[in-house]
């Protein structure tokens, strides 16, 4: 018997049901890698960030997101070059998807019980995400911003509902460019990588 179909559990209907001690037997999610491209860079280095935002409150599999892992991924990688961006997949798939499998050989009917017992197996994993929600994050140099939207939107096709590719003001950070650049000279801020922290605040 193959895999459900994710249409059968886009929509959000039932609370959270992650992996624990009660919840066991959980198949290991498609998506293992997250940080895809020169992640050791620093924030000065790629300027330009760009975002695929979610525009539906849904589930998204975790098959949807190594795919369209993939496809940005190998956009960005031949046409910007493999040592030009960081992608960054920013949603975890938690919550534990379950099926009520039904018998479908000969006399399945007098075999199969129906509806007794019907709380299912674990049989994936999705990320429930909220409108507005960041899934996917790409940031790389100026030169090759138009590269980076163009992988969005490939992405785009990998995932159900409706998305946006936003360019982003803040970089990976919590502040705009501007900002970053006057306290990196007050010395009010410490970066290493993408990875930015605030020092003591009396010097603003």
């Amino acid at each position: 018997m193959g895999r459900r179909p994710a249409r059968c559990y886009r929509q959000i209907k039932n609370k959270p049901y992650p992996k624990s001690r009660f919840c066991r037997g959980v198949p290991d999610p498609k998506i293992r890698i997250y940080d895809v491209g020169m992640k050791k860079k620093g924030v000065d280095e790629f300027p330009f960030c760009v975002h695929l935002v979610s525009w539906e409150k849904e589930n998204v599999s975790s098959e949807a997101l190594e795919a369209a892992r993939i496809a940005c991924n190998k956009y960005m990688a031949k046409y910007a070059g493999k040592d030009a961006f960081h992608l960054r997949v920013r949603v975890h798939p938690f919550h534990v998807l379950r099926i009520n499998k039904m018998l479908s050989c000969a006399g399945a009917d007098r075999l199969q019980t129906g509806m007794r017992g019907a709380f299912g197996k674990p049989q994936g994993t999705c990320a429930r995400v909220a409108i507005g929600q960041v899934l996917l994050s790409v940031r790389c140099k100026d030169s090759n911003s138009h590269h980076a939207q163009e992988a969005l939107r490939r992405a785009k096709f990998k995932f159900p509902g409706r998305q946006k590719i936003i360019v982003s003001r803040k970089w990976y950070a919590f502040l705009s460019m501007t900002a970053f650049m006057l306290k990196l000279t007050r010395i009010c801020l410490y970066y290493m990588d993408w990875r930015v922290t605030r020092l003591a605040d009396h010097m603003d």
